[in-house]
């Protein structure tokens, strides 16, 4: 298989099985957001809701992109990214999914929300981390400490955003919508008249697609990531992307640099400075000018350019960022829209492997989804959900991960989604319709998640570094 030995296919299989099965996992996990609004409103048969969630997350990841994935692979810094180790990549992978899939498996079986999104990026973080314990000079810069505060901001901002914009949207209903039928818990056994049907029905729609859409992405990261790790010479470039148009990209973002003041940079914006200038002279010297498909470029090369394209758009968009990094605002655009074009050589995923996301998800949508739906329909208030309550809750959820997707960051469906219900149910008896213990559960796993991800993944890749 690819040149491998026995051993590393053998890891190379189990790394993606791991893989699958976190994002299987994220599908039983996290279908309750949708669908237990459409289940406890008499709305939707639950085989029928679990079915239509799952080929709607189905097709979220199929037409999400990678902006998401590619979040998720950032949070670690390029010189975790262009490790050529294939050995410290294994311990690196093994580490994240098994962390995450304990974690998850372990809130799901206890029928508690949590954060699949917090989960991941807890992991990732935790190996970041552990850089600081191995020999060597990277450590603590071993995160992306930007990218993993944007990452925090979203995650930490979602459920506050779904609480309070739940409460204006249930004002919002109680304003336009004067039938009393859409404010009251539903008749067991009976079905909600046919326009309020509808309502959830596209409502619980979006949220999963949008799930699909966000969470999905993150599974393709990971498994781009194993591949990358591997098999950096089949998968570091994207042989669809000719050599030759990210050349001429590589040249304009140099120009455009090159040209700027000098006089006020520190340290950091000349260590910038110099790395662009060094991989692009690099860049050029592997491709030369007849190449134009990675194909062409020998196997052992592949990874030593993508390395080029890693270090050459991070050093660039670190300098944007630098105050003392005077451009004009025209040619700002323009470095800016050179390096998005780079980035297509290294930032992808072949179709198979949104494919397998997709099936994954999909399926794990359609099993275990009971135990957090119960948690969400009846033990978040202390009433039993209305119609307009769960509409509230998916709107806002729908509204949240469909932005967060299109910024290309990684929200937290679960968190969005239960903090809708809870601001849904304040909105009509304020907070004494909440039940404390269920919140004080969901707020734990919450706050513990990040914390025991972080130690669990650091302290596995440790261990899978010592004896890989």
């Amino acid at each position: 298989m690819f040149g491998l030995t026995t051993g590393l296919a053998i890891l190379l299989i189990a790394c993606l099985a791991l893989a699958c099965f976190f994002e299987f996992i994220n599908g039983f996990h996290d279908t309750a957001n949708a669908v237990a609004t459409v289940i406890y409103t008499n709305s939707m048969k639950p085989t029928v809701a679990v079915v239509y969630s799952g080929i709607l997350n189905f097709i979220g990841v199929l037409t999400g992109g990678i902006a998401v994935a590619m979040g998720i692979v950032n949070l670690l810094p390029m010189e975790v990214l262009v490790d050529n180790n294939v050995s410290h990549g294994i311990a690196m992978i093994l580490a994240l999914l098994i962390s995450a899939i304990i974690w998850n498996f372990g809130t799901w079986y206890f029928g508690i929300p949590s954060s699949s999104s917090h989960t991941l990026i807890g992991s990732v973080i935790g190996i970041g981390m552990a850089f600081y314990f191995l020999p060597g000079d990277m450590g603590l810069n071993a995160v992306n400490w930007d990218k993993a505060k944007d990452t925090g901001m979203a995650l930490l901002l979602s459920p506050l955003a779904g609480f309070s914009l739940a409460i204006i949207v249930m004002f919002v209903f109680k304003r336009l919508i004067k039938n009393d039928t859409i404010y009251k818990e539903p008749i067991p056994g009976k079905q909600p008249p046919i326009w309020i049907r509808m309502m959830l029905w596209t409502t619980c729609g979006l949220v999963s697609f949008f799930h699909g859409q966000n969470d999905g992405q993150k599974g393709v990261g990971i498994l781009m990531m194993i591949l990358i790790a591997i098999l950096p010479g089949q998968f570091s470039l994207d042989e669809k992307v000719n050599l030759q148009s990210v050349e001429g990209n590589v040249f304009e973002i140099q120009k455009i640099i090159a040209a700027t003041d000098t006089s006020q940079f520190g340290s950091d914006e000349f260590k910038n400075y110099r790395n662009v200038k060094k991989h692009a002279a690099s860049y050029a010297a592997i491709v030369g000018t007849t190449n134009t498909r990675a194909s062409e470029i020998d196997i052992a090369q592949r990874f030593n350019v993508r390395k080029d394209i890693v270090k050459i758009t991070k050093g660039a968009e670190k300098l944007l960022k630098s105050p003392n990094f005077a451009i004009s605002l025209k040619d700002s655009k323009k470095l800016k829209a050179e390096i998005k074009d780079a980035k297509l050589l290294v930032e992808f995923a072949p179709n198979w492997v949104i494919i397998l996301i997709s099936i994954s998800l999909g399926l794990g949508t359609m099993i275990g989804w009971k135990r957090i739906v119960k948690t969400i329909g009846e033990k978040i208030g202390k009433q039993h959900m209305s119609y307009a309550q769960g509409a509230s809750a998916e709107i806002v959820a729908s509204v949240g991960i469909g932005m967060a997707s299109a910024y290309g960051l990684p929200v937290s469906t679960t968190h969005m989604l239960s903090s809708g219900i809870a601001g849904s149910m304040v909105a009509k008896k304020g907070l004494k319709n909440l039940q404390k213990k269920t919140i004080t559960t969901i707020a734990l796993a919450w706050v513990l998640t990040l914390p025991a991800t972080i130690l669990m993944s650091g302290g596995l890749f440790l261990l899978f570094r010592a004896i890989l």
